[in-house]
């Protein structure tokens, strides 16, 4: 078999093993980017935008929520490798936390006036490609897992 013959598991739904090892590799890369912004966070502070009260009080409402995230993200991506229901499943679940988490971020960005620091804070610009990639790679996930659904 071809990278590009649908598997034996997805026959009607046009996905290619190929399509299924990159989705599951792209849920994985968003499961550990997360939590390597929350190591960084906590231990070094280099990811924080500005380092006032109020925006460090913001950002630690966050972990619990990422961290769900990541881990559905990591059983949607071992679930579609393996060919398993739970695998869209779990990949809905997450397609919907992208969303909700990217915009929260980008609700408090813009009310806050963070956007404002774009063209002098790396922070700033991390956090703009976290908020693409939640929303963007959020609502592209869920289009693609509803579509599966048929």
């Amino acid at each position: 078999m071809t990278a590009e013959q649908p598997t034996a598991d997805t026959p009607s739904s046009g996905w290619t093993r190929r399509k299924v090892i990159s989705r599951a590799l792209l849920l994985l890369v968003t499961a550990v980017v997360t939590v390597a912004y929350w190591v960084d966070f906590f231990w070094h502070g280099s990811v924080n935008v500005v380092e006032k009260d109020w925006y460090i009080r913001f950002e630690r409402a966050f972990p619990v929520a990422d961290g769900f995230m990541s881990a559905s993200a990591a059983v949607a991506a071992i679930g579609l490798l393996a060919g398993a229901a739970y695998g869209v499943a779990w990949g809905l679940v997450t397609a919907g936390a992208l969303l909700f988490l990217g915009l929260m971020d980008v609700t408090f960005n813009v009310g806050n006036g963070l956007y404002g620091h774009l063209g002098r804070s790396w922070p700033m610009r991390a956090e703009l490609a976290i908020n693409v990639w939640c929303i963007g790679f959020g609502a592209a996930l869920l289009v693609v897992l509803v579509n599966r659904l048929g």
